[in-house]
């Protein structure tokens, strides 16, 4: 299945990576909602645009032929209609992905191929990545590697690769990864972590969050509609049962060391308090592999932070989100990136590594000092 099609003959899925770095004409279209009372406005987008809308980060792409527009109201809620399109995608989510409990209502419709899903990009490497939950006349697919269970549902993981293709990075070669829900949905939550570390131990490694997440409606040689709301609960960790592509993943334990297929889920470690915060570390553990959520946490007003831990083993890490993260030998330091760093007192933000071990994965201490 190496050569399995992500989709069907002539689709290009490269349009939301040419927004980035272009200038592109924006036309937007303000109407008045009438009600009585009421100053509040909707924008209309119907021309290539990216930006940020009550609240929240929003993309709309359009290639060719037909009609598409997105209308967008309050905090995290739009609206789509497209009519004869050649390729349409447009959301309402966040700057920059990374590991959230995604809550979302509303309703889908298409008499086509369209795609309701979560959809982001990663950097170093580059990955395109789609959490899907509903879908029209086409279900995605590539080559199968296994599920994860989920939010209530089962997931089949694929993985593709587009070469010399658009992407948010310019024209390069790409992997794609998805999880597509075995019976589809339209609203729910979608915890990304769980399908992260799924990911993960298929060797699908992430990148850094430095791109947009969105909850987008797509539409490709179709028409149709969708009003959507997306809210974010917060960053969440745990869940998960991942079922191999050949052989099931095996028992999922608390505590103790990871062998066979067995998945690990390590105990918490709270760091002492630095000035200014404290920092909590949870891992996620398989064979020769680990994830950890780290969410800091200030104790007063703060700008910045910074936190610290040794590994007792060999775990290196190889990639990371919502942080700026160095290793020297066991020592592993980790700062805040540009968006995360400034929280009121009892504000917390969360940040991951993901990393390989050999032997065991003992939990860290942690320090977490900030300014």
């Amino acid at each position: 299945m190496n050569d399995a099609p992500t989709r069907p003959k002539g689709r290009r899925r490269g349009r939301l990576r040419l927004l980035v770095g272009s200038v592109l004409s924006v036309v937007l279209v303000v109407v008045a909602m009438a009600m009585p009372g009421s100053a509040s406005a909707d924008t209309t987008v119907n021309s290539n645009s990216t930006g940020t809308n009550n609240g929240f980060y929003y993309s709309f792409w359009s290639q060719s032929s037909g009609q598409a527009s997105m209308t967008m109201g309050a905090a995290g809620q739009y609206s789509t209609t497209f009519n004869n399109v050649d390729n349409f995608v447009a959301g309402k989510g966040w700057a920059n992905g990374g590991r959230k409990a995604v809550n979302y209502s509303g309703t889908f419709n298409t008499s086509g191929n369209a795609y309701l899903s979560l959809y982001g990009w990663t950097a170093n490497p580059l990955v395109e990545y789609y959490i899907v939950d509903n879908w029209g006349s086409y279900r995605p697919t590539g080559t199968f590697k296994g599920t994860v269970t989920s939010d209530g549902g089962t997931y089949d993981i694929y993985e593709t690769q587009r070469v010399n293709q658009p992407s948010v990075e310019g024209t390069k070669t790409f992997n794609q990864y998805w999880s597509v829900r075995q019976s589809k949905r339209t609203g729910g939550t979608i915890t990304t972590g769980n399908h992260f570390d799924a990911w993960a131990k298929y060797g699908m490694n992430l990148g850094s969050f430095n791109y947009y997440m969105i909850l987008a409606t797509e539409g490709y040689q179709s028409s149709g509609s969708s009003n959507i709301t997306v809210s974010d609960s917060g960053t969440t960790t745990g869940g998960t049962t991942t079922t191999g592509g050949t052989t099931n993943g095996g028992t999922t334990t608390t505590g103790g060391t990871t062998n066979g297929g067995t998945t690990t889920t390590g105990g918490t470690t709270t760091g002492g308090t630095g000035a200014g915060c404290t920092a909590t570390y949870t891992p996620n553990t398989w064979n020769n592999g680990f994830t950890a959520d780290v969410t800091v946490k200030a104790t007063g007003n703060i700008t910045s932070w910074k936190v610290g831990w040794t590994f007792a083993g060999d775990q290196k890490v190889t990639g990371s989100w919502n942080a700026n993260v160095t290793q020297s030998g066991q020592s592993v330091t980790a700062t805040n990136v540009g968006y995360n760093g400034t929280l009121a007192a009892g504000g917390s933000t969360s940040f991951g590594v993901q990393g390989t071990y050999s032997g065991t994965n003992a939990t860290p201490a942690l320090t977490c000092t900030a300014t």
